[in-house]
């Protein structure tokens, strides 16, 4: 799964080492559907941090979060990002993910480059490690900023999608998860976590579904034990890490060649109506499904009207299509001609939108 940094072609669902900005200058251009960025934050920690009882908290220390200056970290901001965006497509898009410490100085650079902010969304933590000296706020969350290429960028926003997800209500843009604990952790070989700043799946699990489709081409990289990539092979998506760091791609590999994707009748998601086909109520008269001359009637059986051969609709003082009809007989200012009207089969009142939806149906099946 672990590729020489020095690959040119873009290999799916490999783990590549190396610098991330050396390793993505040399990926082909326009080839990345979406990119997860969870980069150093930069912490500035000053000394050791200790718990009431005088015990050590284990945290971010490590070389790869340690930046002599805000320039130094500006400049490496900078040329990720530079490097990332020439390999997202004309309608791609990126996450990227901070804390207080890093994230402002993020999103000027995002702004600087071109991209175009779309919602910068707070990760709530439910189970947040407490503020042990008692002289801040607890910092109970992160933010993640949602940005497409370019302000005219077409981005994948799966709507629907996200709103089932939350149980039929709108998904907003502050998210309670917890935190990496338990047998979601991941541990090392001397039972210590094996990466501070882990993300738990869940994150992903909503980023993927809300913001890409079956088959993209996800790129992390900061991609440490592989989450981005556990999840995207989860919903069947591609991906392609980069990490310089040995130990974290060799846990990474393991993690991710034992994640069984998801069976192919489970990776659907809801998707919105606008999405769909655009079918004209003329289509149906075209192909023969209503007659010109036959009767439709509304839903509530107070209004009739004929089907005209140009696919209109006459009423007694009103001549126009199904929705402006439908509209005039109701005295509303807007109706929904597909659901409003109905034809009879066998007895039965049938809204023409089922006739919409089998030629839709057509439409998906074909080559």
């Amino acid at each position: 799964m672990t590729k020489d940094k020095g690959a040119a072609a873009l290999s799916l669902n490999t783990i590549l080492d190396g610098d991330c900005i050396e390793v993505m200058r040399s990926l082909p251009e326009t080839s990345v559907d979406l990119i997860f960025a969870d980069p150093p934050y930069n912490l500035q920690l000053r000394g050791e941090l200790h718990r009431p009882d005088n015990s050590k908290v284990d945290a971010v220390t490590d070389h790869w979060d340690q930046f002599s200056s805000f320039d130094v970290y500006d400049r490496f901001t900078r040329d990720w990002l530079s490097a990332a965006r020439r390999l997202l497509k004309p309608h791609g898009a990126i996450w990227v993910i901070g804390s207080y410490h890093n994230v402002f100085r993020m999103g000027a650079e995002l702004q600087n480059q071109g991209f175009w902010i779309l919602n910068d969304v707070v990760w709530r933590k439910s189970n947040p490690m407490p503020n042990f000296k008692g002289k801040r706020f607890t910092n109970a969350h992160e933010t993640l900023i949602w940005a497409s290429k370019e302000e005219g960028s077409k981005y994948t926003f799966n709507y629907e999608a996200l709103k089932a997800l939350n149980e039929g209500v709108q998904m907003r843009s502050d998210w309670v998860l917890p935190i990496c604990t338990g047998h979601e952790r991941i541990k090392d070989d001397a039972g210590d976590k094996a990466h501070p700043t882990q993300k738990p799946e869940g994150l992903l699990h909503r980023v993927l579904i809300g913001t890409t489709n079956p088959g993209d081409v996800v790129l992390d990289p900061f991609f440490g034990t592989g989450t981005t990539g556990a999840v995207a092979k989860m919903l069947g998506r591609n991906f392609i890490g980069i990490e310089r760091e040995e130990s974290y791609r060799a846990i990474a590999t393991r993690r991710i060649e034992s994640i069984r994707k998801y069976d192919s009748d489970a990776l659907g998601v809801t998707t919105s109506k606008r999405a769909e086909p655009r079918v004209a109520f003329g289509v149906l008269v075209e192909r023969g499904m209503l007659r010109p001359g036959e009767v439709l009637t509304s839903y509530n059986g107070r209004n009739a009207a004929k089907v005209r051969a140009d696919g209109t609709l006459v009423a007694a003082d009103m001549t126009g299509s199904i929705h402006q009809v439908g509209a005039h007989l109701e005295g509303a200012p807007s109706c929904n001609g597909w659901t409003y009207w109905h034809f009879k089969r066998d007895g039965k009142q049938v809204p023409i939108d089922f006739l919409r939806q089998q030629i839709r149906s057509e439409m998906g099946d074909a080559p």
